[in-house]
């Protein structure tokens, strides 16, 4: 089994995992991290999304062996509980979420939309968050989130 050395929200990690595993798998099975979420295995729901040198992907998608240097950031690398980064605080004050499920796709999604656009529109969030679900419908509470999250 071949291994890797991953740039994991910061640190080197050296994990074995065959060459196809998905990311989603070494993050969550190998590495313990619990903020992307296994949704649909298809790339189509967002629960699982990270950033590859800060854009937003689909982890279920992608191989370990695709990764090479890449820095990864999880939800974890965002912030803690005890110090939420600025977009989970907002998600936090607005109250955005209501089972959690989608949290990790639309936090990751919010910012790496706020490090590229960092005001923008209502519309341009919308877009952003298109390919996002969120099993419980609190699409505008979120969308106001992340316009809160860029005010901050």
């Amino acid at each position: 089994m071949p291994r890797y050395t991953l740039q994991v929200n910061g640190a080197a990690r050296h994990i074995d995992a065959d060459a196809d595993t998905p990311l989603l798998y070494v993050l969550r099975d190998a590495l313990a991290l619990r903020g992307p979420k296994f949704g649909c295995g298809l790339g189509q729901c967002g629960a699982c999304t990270v950033h590859l040198d800060g854009q937003a992907v689909r982890s279920c998608l992608l191989p370990v062996q695709a990764i090479g240097t890449q820095a990864i950031t999880t939800l974890e690398g965002l912030g803690s509980a005890a110090q939420p980064g600025r977009v989970q605080q907002a998600f936090i004050d607005e109250q955005a979420l209501q089972c959690g499920y989608c949290a990790n796709g639309m936090i990751m999604v919010s910012a790496a939309l706020l490090a590229d656009t960092p005001r923008p529109s209502r519309e341009q969030v919308q877009q952003a968050l298109a390919g996002n679900l969120c099993r419980c419908g609190t699409y505008q509470r979120i969308c106001q989130a992340v316009l809160r999250a860029a005010e901050s």
